[in-house]
């Protein structure tokens, strides 16, 4: 189920680039807006969406890592430590 949200959100963003795209490549056209405008829009648009990536990372790496303590689930570093102590 994560895994088809994460390819939804993905393929929505992917069509929400292109008709951007396509819609700031119209406006240029018809010289209602500056070429200079439009990459600076649109490059606006591509860091404000690798920040959202990445705080969306983070916030699902640190929900996984809630989860898994919750269920007491044995990490890498536990069972490393049990090898460790094993030895």
């Amino acid at each position: 189920m994560l895994k088809e949200l994460l390819h939804t959100g993905i393929g929505a963003a992917v069509i929400l680039k292109q008709k951007v795209e396509d819609e700031m490549k119209r406006l240029e056209d018809e010289g209602k807006i500056k070429t200079t405008d439009a990459k600076s829009f649109l490059e606006s648009i591509e860091t404000k969406g690798k920040e959202e990536e990445q705080r969306i990372k983070e916030q699902l790496k640190s929900t996984l890592k809630e989860v898994i303590d919750e269920l007491g689930l044995a990490t890498k570093e536990d069972l490393a430590k049990l090898k460790e102590d094993l030895k």
